[in-house]
């Protein structure tokens, strides 16, 4: 890893959750993302999706991002079974840049439902 990406792992929240790094409890792990609740829930239910590689944002995406893109979107439905909102409803959102919302710069889909 470069010193630029090693300054940036250690500089990211987010890499450094899924890292093991903090006190963050699991719901869902594998070598390629993590899902853990949101500290600051907007509904009932409200997960994050976080790959382990570091990914900017949705813009940043590259082709060899889509099996990643999938993964996530398959985990948010699974995880919507799981927490009981899949049959009631539930939203997924990536926030994109400052102007869309995005405050965290490390890609991740949010899944909030439960009302």
């Amino acid at each position: 890893m470069s010193k630029e990406g090693e300054v940036l792992k250690r500089d990211c929240l987010f890499c450094r959750i899924a890292g093991g790094e903090t006190a963050t409890e699991f719901l869902y792990e594998n070598e390629n993302l993590v899902v853990f609740r949101d500290i600051h829930p907007q509904a009932p239910v409200h997960l994050l999706i976080v790959p382990r590689k570091h990914i900017r944002g949705i813009n940043d995406l590259k082709e060899s991002d889509k099996l990643i893109v999938s993964e996530i979107m398959m985990t948010a439905r699974d995880m919507a079974e799981k927490t009981g909102v899949a049959k009631s409803g539930y939203k997924l959102l990536f926030n994109v840049e400052k102007g869309g919302g995005q405050v965290i710069f490390h890609l991740h889909l949010h899944l909030i439902g439960g009302w």
